[in-house]
């Protein structure tokens, strides 16, 4: 198989099981570390043509972080391209276990036995809830149906704005700090929220600085997430 991952998260799952699969992956594939394939452009912009020329047997995309126009320019040429759709913890087990198959890796990986394990024997901290922005210059949040979401619920913290109608909505800093949350969670990524950037806009509100990686990768990192997380949050609650 030669394969082409244009989602991170894949990108591991993928190589940490069966290496020697990859072919191609987009830039900011950067897990595992020291990844030496061909690398093709963003997963909002991945170069068509590049793809093409690798001879994939597959191309691996997901539905949030891939454009439909893209992914339809690599079916014209030829190409078969595998899509995930990720927004629950159990939707992310499955995918995994469909996109390791389709690669022809023998076998369930023991990452995957882990992950499920350790994500059956979480003890959640809460109640507590939260606003979880994703960016800020404008704020935007997690929304409702969020695979992030899904997994600060599954350790006790309620999303604030789980019930919106927008999966990542727009709002005023005024309205996030109207809502009151216990906890403001600050991953970093897609913005690079720190110490220095992020706490300062809630004062009074305990702020969880967390790994991005852990809360919205799918893939081996979810092995690690549930204690990884749990820290964070119980460090900003104390």
């Amino acid at each position: 198989m030669r394969v082409v991952s244009l989602v991170p998260s894949l990108t591991e799952a993928v190589a940490v099981t069966a290496p020697g699969l990859l072919v191609g992956a987009t830039d900011w594939c950067s897990h595992p570390a020291g990844l030496d394939v061909v690398r093709v452009g963003g997963t909002k912009n991945p170069d068509a043509a590049a793809i093409a020329a690798l001879r994939p047997d597959l191309v691996l995309a997901n539905e949030e972080e891939n454009r439909a126009p893209d992914l339809a320019t690599l079916r014209a040429l030829g190409l078969d391209v595998l899509v995930t759709e990720i927004r629950t913890l159990g939707q992310g087990l499955r995918e995994l276990e469909r996109v390791l198959a389709a690669c022809g890796a023998p076998r369930r990986p023991g990452w995957l036995d882990e992950a499920e394990a350790a994500w059956d024997a979480v003890d959640p901290l809460g109640p507590l809830t939260a606003v979880v922005p994703i960016w800020r210059r404008p704020w935007m949040v997690l929304g409702r149906d969020t695979f992030a979401g899904d997994l600060l619920a599954r350790l006790g913290v309620r999303n604030l704005y789980a019930g919106h109608p927008e999966r990542y909505p727009r709002l005023t800093l005024d309205e996030l700090r109207a809502a009151g949350p216990d906890l403001v969670v600050l991953p970093d990524e897609p913005y690079r929220f720190t110490r220095d950037d992020g706490p300062e806009a809630f004062p009074g509100t305990a702020a969880a600085l967390v790994d991005g990686r852990m809360l919205t990768w799918y893939g081996p990192s979810l092995a690690e997430a549930p204690r990884a997380l749990a820290r964070a949050l119980r460090a900003a609650h104390r």
